[in-house]
């Protein structure tokens, strides 16, 4: 299929054909990625060396993925074990609460900054001064993966072929025929998948026009939904140290096995799976199915967590910063200034969040049901409702006299004036 010349280069990071001999494909062994490693050694007349990342996904078989790269032409193939990194990303998360629009624990960006590192790291080992990505003109990975690279390594130039070749889907489908590349995807089965540990992401076919009804049942991967979840509820029990998930049930865990078992556990039960109207950074307005029922967990007992060792000024600010550091990681902005300033105030914030929460997982409802910490503010003495020398009733009339002035007073006047402003 030829290239049609529709797509200019005018970014000067963006690579020029003849300029380099060799290319560092992030290779996913998907239907976009497949294409394209044939593709850039045809368009760009250059060897390519295949770079899988493995961040805990589920259905990638990696050694098979490398083993395709080599058969379709890769001059070399490199598979990066990057759990450990990965998971260190994931407790930052859960720090920050992390929540994009109602449901979307950044499973999806936070991969990116993982795969923009490792990416620049193995492309000044091989030497290569092009990274080519799978990511079409309309997506937020564009944005990420490009504006990442560059920013580790300015020296970098990116190719995007999704981009300049001007194939949609069925095209990319009857590429991959006649080049005999092996590819999942089917027009019957239309539906792509983004996965590591953190987050499984669908998108096609249904899932693209809001007025349509997905056909759960054949989307979900990791989830089943409430019809599908046992008829009895589970209660899990998570203890945090300073903000990070340390053990569930009473059992310490590293990162990876931990933020696997939630996610099975949670998945069994329907739990953490969500229907998404996105805002992309592009300005587009798209829909995805998001299943991340691990992080939905764990971010729900942290949040509860948090709001009872911290005061109401504490948690009002902290929404606020949850919510500028969840858009700078959705927005390609993860290396911005800012966001270390914020850190640094999510991190101290987290120091007294420690203790255990028990979460019961019913039907696609995760409920926190109980709590402790040896930071809690709480105190049962002020708190009963039983008699209690504690809390001095005497002060209460005093207090509501006082609090209510400001809002009598101008009640009173907003009647004595016509024309109120």
């Amino acid at each position: 299929m030829e290239q049609l010349n529709t797509y200019h280069k005018t970014a000067s990071h963006e690579a020029e054909k003849g300029t380099f001999d060799t290319c560092l494909l992030l290779y996913s062994g998907g239907l976009d990625t497949s294409v394209m490693l044939t593709w850039i050694q045809e368009h760009y007349e250059c060897d390519v060396i295949a770079l899988s990342i493995n961040l805990g996904q589920r259905a990638d078989d990696l050694e098979w993925i490398r083993e395709k790269a080599l058969t379709l032409g890769a001059k070399d193939a490199v598979t990066y074990d990057a759990r450990e990194e990965f998971a260190e990303l994931c407790w930052e998360a859960v720090k920050a609460n992390a929540d994009y629009q109602g449901g979307y624990a950044l499973g999806c960006p936070l991969g990116r900054v993982m795969i923009s590192e490792i990416a620049a790291k193995v492309a000044d080992e091989f030497g290569c001064k092009v990274i080519a990505h799978g990511c079409t003109g309309k997506g937020n990975d564009q944005v990420r993966f490009e504006s990442y690279i560059t920013t580790l390594n300015p020296d970098l130039k990116i190719i995007a072929p999704v981009r300049e070749w001007s194939m949609g889907r069925d095209e990319e489908l009857a590429y991959a025929k006649k080049h005999k590349i092996p590819v999942e995807q089917t027009k019957e089965s239309p539906y792509s998948y983004d996965e590591n540990m953190w987050a499984n992401t669908g998108e096609g076919g249904e899932i693209e026009d809001p007025k349509l009804i997905p056909p759960l049942e054949n989307i979900l991967k990791w989830c089943n939904t409430p019809r599908q979840a046992p008829d009895e509820a589970e209660v899990i029990s998570i203890t945090f140290e300073e903000g990070v998930p340390a053990a569930l049930d009473g059992v310490s865990l590293p990162a990876t096995n931990l933020i696997q078992a939630v996610n099975k556990t949670g998945a069994k039960h329907g739990v953490g799976y969500f229907h998404l109207i996105e805002d992309r950074v592009v300005g587009l307005k798209v829909r995805g199915v998001y299943e991340n029922p691990a992080a939905h967990i764990l971010i729900s007992a942290h949040k509860n967590l948090e709001q009872l060792v911290s005061t109401r000024e504490e948690n009002e600010l902290k929404q606020f910063m949850d919510s500028k550091w969840a858009y700078l990681c959705y927005g390609a902005k993860y290396y911005e200034p800012v966001m270390d300033n914020i850190r640094a105030y999510i991190n101290k914030q987290n120091k007294k969040v420690s203790g255990t929460v028990k979460v019961r997982l019913y039907k696609g409802n995760c409920e926190v049901v109980a709590l402790e910490s040896p930071y809690s503010l709480f105190d049962e003495n002020l708190a009963t409702f039983n008699k209690s020398a504690d809390f001095n009733q005497n002060a209460s009339a005093g207090f509501i006299e006082l609090w209510n002035l400001p809002q009598k007073t101008a009640h009173q006047l907003k009647k004595g004036v016509k024309k109120y402003v």
